[in-house]
């Protein structure tokens, strides 16, 4: 069930199922997955470095990217070894530096970093344009981005934390990634788009343009409940605006 929160603006609404083949509760951010926000890139993000820099084009992809487990590590590989220098600009550099992964100390494997933003992202001046490689080789191959693209890639903005009891049973909550989830207070993520009224323009709610990814994330008996619900609500205008137009 749903518990409504209306009393300040950082307030939030959660929705929650019991998932019908293990032992796991879903609970859904429904005040983002019910906003209007959507990805700007291209339309004047301003990027998440320290400072400003539209020009540039570099999105949310400033830090690399985290691989996620062992299926997402093959995964990534697999990907890595089909782009072509027509669509990854920093191919050659990445073959000077022994791949496009490293493994830091902690044992995470990573997207490398070179001049400021990951090594998987083109560039303005590259013959194919700015963006990722992997929504390029996913373009060119007429497949989905999330196909391509590193796990935490393809599901930003949304965030999936799995939480496990003592008993065993698994709390995963998807929800809205936020700026203090860069690194808490001292990020040196200056901007990021969930939290701007820059980005809430979208013309669906982002249940709706999202729905292959949370599909995946959740399964689609789950994520048919979840989108029967929200749309119930959006029909009876019974939801809690997200806090970034509340603040309007």
């Amino acid at each position: 069930m749903a518990t409504p929160l209306t009393s300040s603006n950082h307030d939030r609404e959660w929705l929650s199922f019991e998932d019908p083949g293990e032992h796991r509760t879903w609970l859904f951010d429904i005040t983002f997955l019910a906003s209007n926000w959507t990805c700007i890139y291209g339309a004047g993000c301003p990027g998440t470095a320290a400072e400003p820099a539209p020009e540039q084009q570099l999105g949310c992809c400033t830090h690399g990217a985290y691989i996620s487990d062992a299926e997402d590590l093959e995964h990534v590989r697999t990907q890595i070894e089909r782009l072509t220098g027509d669509l990854w600009q920093h191919r050659n550099t990445a073959e000077s530096l022994g791949g496009g992964l490293w493994q830091d100390d902690a044992g995470w494997w990573r997207t490398r970093v070179v001049d400021g933003a990951c090594i998987f992202q083109n560039r303005p001046d590259h013959a194919n344009g700015a963006g990722c490689a992997f929504h390029h080789l996913a373009i060119q191959s007429d497949s989905h981005p999330m196909e391509t693209k590193p796990e935490i890639c393809w599901q930003a903005p949304l965030r999936r934390e799995d939480h496990e009891t003592v008993t065993g049973h698994i709390y995963t909550m998807v929800r809205e990634w936020e700026r203090r989830d860069w690194g808490g207070e001292e990020t040196d993520v200056w901007w990021w788009c969930t939290s701007e009224d820059q980005a809430h323009v979208g013309e669906h709610a982002v249940y709706l343009q999202m729905e292959q990814e949370l599909s995946a994330i959740c399964g689609s008996v789950v994520y048919g409940w979840l989108r029967a619900e929200l749309d119930k609500r959006r029909t009876q205008s019974s939801l809690l605006p997200h806090p970034t137009v509340r603040r309007r």
